[in-house]
């Protein structure tokens, strides 16, 4: 008797979130990660004409508000300190005990918070030598706590103790295996094997820990695993591949050996924030009733970052004009019975 697997299926959930420049919204947010208790820490990089409105926002799964911290900086007067020290943050991930770490691709830093928002430090230098980092965006921890590192403008992967000290580099500028254009996002399997958004050459790579490439899938083009300038890569606990090809507005999904196995386009319905936002302003329900064109709002526009967690949770995060983060769920693989190709 053999068996046939059925594809990976997802459910829509719920969406998170509401454009607006402080409390309970993101404004532009690039990056979450996902902390114990069903925290949630998402980046919201705004403007860079409206600083304040810079932050990382704590929340749940549930869209409960818990707070936010840091602060943007236009690099003078008052803005201008270790705390406030974030300008075009760009990827955030969370050590063992907790700690935020979040990139800067203006300032080349990566500053450390504690899991309320305190801050403890920073580190980075702006250069091309070993340890040295320009333009940084995707991170991500091992399971030693060591951190990886997207070096984009130098055009490689940088690994580095959890407090900065380089342990070790690969890739340079190209379009070959294990050569980068502006790679950006980064996620690691239960192996420790590294997948890197290969951005400017609308792929994926894939390497050992220790920097030997292994695969690569996807070339430029808007048809079924195919790229247009994709951000952010994620894997789940059995192996599955999320890709937020951003110039397509969609994710996709693909098996261990980077076969297309689906595509998500959006399923959006107003979040709890939204609503609260709404109810302030009942003439804003009315104008929704008679509006056109809203069935468009349920669709992604330039999903930026995607996350999974082991419980099937697929998040998906919005900036352009929806500030928001639509969560899926994944339904496993059923498997069928077959004998002499009959279903049993």
């Amino acid at each position: 008797m053999t068996t046939q697997t059925m594809g990976v299926t997802f459910s829509y959930s719920h969406t998170i979130g509401r454009l607006d420049n402080a409390g309970p919204s993101f404004r532009n947010p690039v990056a979450m990660a996902r902390g114990d208790d069903d925290l949630m820490y998402v980046i919201s990089r705004s403007q860079e004409y409206r600083p304040d409105c810079l932050r990382v926002t704590i929340c749940t799964v549930g869209e409960e508000y818990i707070g936010q911290f840091a602060r943007g900086s236009n690099g003078v007067g008052e803005w201008f300190s270790a705390e406030a020290r974030l300008a075009w943050p760009s990827s955030i991930a969370l050590d063992k005990e907790g700690n935020v770490y979040v990139t800067d691709e203006w300032f080349n830093t990566v500053s450390i918070y504690t899991k309320d928002g305190e801050f403890i430090s920073d580190w980075g230098t702006a250069g091309s030598g070993d340890g040295e980092i320009n333009g940084p965006s995707g991170i991500h921890f091992d399971a030693e706590d060591n951190v990886y590192l997207v070096d984009a403008k130098n055009n490689r992967i940088q690994k580095f103790t959890k407090d900065g000290k380089f342990l070790e580099k690969w890739g340079q500028e190209g379009s070959g295996d294990g050569e980068f254009n502006m790679p950006w996002g980064i996620d690691l399997d239960r192996s420790g094997n590294v997948y890197v958004v290969d951005w400017r050459n609308d792929r994926i790579q894939k390497f050992s820990p220790d920097g030997q490439f292994l695969m690569k899938f996807g070339t430029s083009g808007t048809g079924d695993g195919e790229f247009n300038r994709p951000s952010d890569v994620a894997v789940d606990k059995e192996g599955i591949i999320y890709v937020a090809d951003r110039g397509n507005d969609r994710l996709q999904v693909f098996d261990a050996a980077g076969g297309f196995i689906t595509k998500i386009t959006g399923d959006a319905t107003i979040s709890q924030w939204g609503a609260l936002q709404l109810d302030a302003n009942p003439d804003k329900w009315k104008q929704r009733k008679v509006a056109h064109g809203l069935e468009r709002q349920k669709l992604f526009i330039g999903p930026t970052a995607v996350e999974v967690d082991d419980q099937g949770r697929v998040f998906v995060v919005e900036c352009s004009g929806h500030s928001r983060i639509q969560i899926y769920r994944k339904i496993a693989p059923s498997f069928l019975g077959l004998y002499d190709g009959a279903r049993l």
